[in-house]
């Protein structure tokens, strides 16, 4: 079977709807269609046929094309949390539970990461992890209808997970995340060696993602909150002793929040 292609399909401002395929065949899952028309254009580019939504979470810039693809793939199987208020599913998936997408021999482990959103859900197989607005690249998401202690335990989570996994995040945030990370840890040679790749990526009109988690634990701050320059980070910002992995992921939230953003 030919190798599993993955697509960024540029919508909005800043958003990648993600399109599944492998050449040869017709199959095509797409992952968080906040805008219906990026995708229809490329199933008709393409002639694909559509037979999967895969859906994160509840914002609008992730569900809004729901309704239309399948209006016009009315077999398309759509699947999201079974914990949020998203329309137009046909399946509502809980922690633990694995999709099997046959057209595209792929099957995915649906991991419930909230924090963000109330019941955020990851998915992932295959070595590739499609997360939403969990984890960013050299960032993370910020809590609306979740809380700081859960984000953190879902990133925790998240960087569990084999080290060669490739990241799927849901915007290109990649430059701007770098930024609050030099903030962070100014002398990180990996995240500094990180800035200069992706600053070229982004010159040539090129995506910054797919990501991998090996090098999200080299520079991203929120994947970070044992290492020492990191603490220090925190616990200057903060004013004090910062004794928990949640603590200091606060910190770095509100930190990023409050002054950065």
């Amino acid at each position: 079977m030919n190798s599993l292609q993955v697509i960024p399909l540029p919508a909005f401002e800043d958003n990648y709807i993600w399109a599944l395929h492998r050449p040869g065949g017709s199959a095509c899952v797409v992952v968080d269609p906040g805008d219906e028309a990026p995708v229809i254009e490329f199933l008709q580019n393409h002639n694909l046929d559509l037979i999967a939504i895969l859906v994160t979470h509840k914002h609008w810039d992730h569900t809004g094309g729901i309704e239309a693809l399948k209006a016009r793939w009315p077999q398309a199987l759509a699947v999201g949390p079974a914990h949020e208020p998203v329309s137009h599913l046909d399946r509502r998936m809980v922690d633990g539970e694995k999709l099997a997408l046959e057209p595209l021999g792929i099957r995915f482990e649906v991991l419930e990461v909230p924090g963000h959103t109330e019941g955020h859900l990851a998915y992932f197989g295959e070595g590739l992890l499609f997360c939403g607005d969990t984890l960013f690249a050299c960032g993370c998401g910020r809590v609306f209808s979740g809380t700081f202690e859960e984000l953190s335990d879902s990133l925790e989570r998240i960087a569990g997970l084999p080290p060669d996994t490739l990241v799927y995040p849901a915007h290109e945030y990649t430059l701007d995340n770098i930024g609050f990370a030099k903030w962070v840890e100014p002398d990180n040679a990996d995240l500094l060696a990180r800035e200069a790749r992706e600053r070229e990526r982004r010159k040539q009109g090129e995506p910054t993602l797919p990501s991998n988690l090996a090098l999200e634990l080299a520079t991203n701050p929120f994947l970070r909150t044992d290492e020492p320059t990191v603490v220090a980070a925190a616990e200057r910002w903060a004013g004090k002793s910062l004794k928990s992995r949640q603590q200091r992921f606060r910190a770095l939230r509100l930190w990023k929040d409050r002054n950065y953003d």
